[in-house]
């Protein structure tokens, strides 16, 4: 089966997806707690951690336009060698207690992860339209295996060295010195001469596309809302007097539930439909949003999290997936480049506000000012739904009227 192209693909870019939803998932984990360490204003805390997403989401569109150039293997190459030089910088800066250090590190490391992010769009581009979604969604459960081994790295590492933690930012540069290796192997067919000269339709033109903000807003929204409760959990855990290893445990259902749904999403899509996907997303952001407002017990942290992860997934896949219909070869990569970009410079706001908010006014209040933006991403994905069934409406009454 593996020696058809687009299957090879998909699997060597699930693998890539979990070494870097991996070290992402660590970096995340021990962002806040090293930045709570380093940093003489504690509200800055989570500094590191926006650093990393804001690094994705300034690389976001020229990371699109190179690999529109060179390639995506060369592209994915390339990135690798980026993402190491700064979790080096990351493990220096740790060395040496500079906190703005670390924060360059980590934007550095950003700067690797905005392509690390096109592995989904990647196996989407070699493969056939029926296999599309389910590619898509299998390349993101390769982040399942970050559910068990990114905090479990943390967590292990973090007292090897001297240092703590400075043996978790090492770990994490050999395993991308593993992707290097891996994406080399990766053929993923690049656009042809015609196409490099063909510029498509106008951004704009395609941005106005209610295709487009359906699925911009809710992988937005889904990022955003994830990043925002997401970083500030394990120093609200902290906080509620609940030990690192229990903030570990949280974070790895978390993760679990943002990935292991990926196994099926894409089934789920074809079955029942992009739509009823994405909402079912919406509805368990609310879901685990109330969950979390209800207690501060270890119980509700867990449950918080897992559904906040699968109320991500059914968003996030849904979304990219929704995004393949809107763009011809052509106009891919610019697509795709302000997709990413504004799903990006999102997270990095709410990961960002996450550390503000929560020293601010605290773990609930983080919770409450959630609710408006879920609801909003609920609203859009229900006109969404009445937008498509008009065009499948519209669509069908030619042949109807015909026979």
């Amino acid at each position: 089966m593996f020696k058809h192209p687009q299957y090879r693909n998909v699997t060597l870019l699930a693998v890539c997806q979990s070494i870097f939803v991996c070290g992402q998932t660590t970096l995340f984990f021990v962002g806040g707690l090293i930045g709570y360490k380093l940093a003489a204003d504690k509200a800055l805390a989570t500094l590191p951690v926006s650093a990393v997403i804001l690094g994705t989401a300034l690389m976001t569109i020229p990371a699109s336009m190179v690999m529109r150039r060179v390639g995506r293997r060369a592209g994915f190459m390339g990135a690798a060698v980026v993402g190491f030089t700064g979790l080096l910088i990351c493990a220096f800066a740790l060395y040496t207690s500079a906190f703005w250090l670390l924060v360059a590190g980590a934007l550095t490391v950003g700067f690797y992860n905005a392509f690390c992010q096109y592995y989904r769009f990647a196996a989407a581009d070699a493969a056939t339209p029926a296999f599309r979604p389910k590619a898509i969604s299998l390349v993101m459960a390769g982040g399942i295996v970050a559910g068990v081994i990114g905090p479990t790295i943390a967590i292990q590492t973090r007292s090897l060295m001297d240092y703590e933690y400075l043996a978790s930012y090492l770990t994490l540069a050999v395993m991308v010195v593993c992707v290097f290796g891996l994406v080399s192997f990766v053929r993923i067919p690049r656009l042809s001469e015609t196409e490099l000269k063909e510029t498509g339709r106008p951004l704009l033109t395609i941005m106005r596309q209610p295709k487009f903000i359906a699925a911009a807003g809710s992988s937005m929204i889904g990022y955003g809302i994830m990043a925002l409760l997401m970083t500030a959990t394990p120093l609200a855990m902290i906080a509620c007097d609940h030990p690192v290893d229990d903030a570990g445990f949280v974070i790895q259902w978390h993760v679990v539930g943002m990935f292991a749904p990926s196994f099926f999403t894409g089934h789920l899509i074809t079955r029942f439909g992009l739509v009823k996907v994405m909402l079912t997303g919406a509805i368990l952001l609310l879901v685990a949003t109330g969950t979390a407002l209800l207690g501060i017990d270890m119980l509700h942290f867990m449950i918080s999290m897992f559904l906040l992860g699968l109320g991500w997934n059914f968003l996030f896949v849904g979304g990219s997936t929704l995004l393949t219909e809107v763009y011809t070869p052509a106009e891919r990569a610019k697509t795709q480049a302000a997709h990413d970009f504004m799903v990006f410079a999102t997270t990095a706001a709410g990961s960002f506000l996450s550390g503000q908010l929560l020293y601010r006014v605290g773990w609930e209040m983080v919770n409450v000012i959630a609710l408006p933006f879920i609801v909003a991403v609920t609203l859009l994905v229900i006109r969404y739904a009445f937008i498509r069934r008009a065009e499948e409406q519209a669509a069908a009454s030619p042949a109807t009227a015909t026979t």
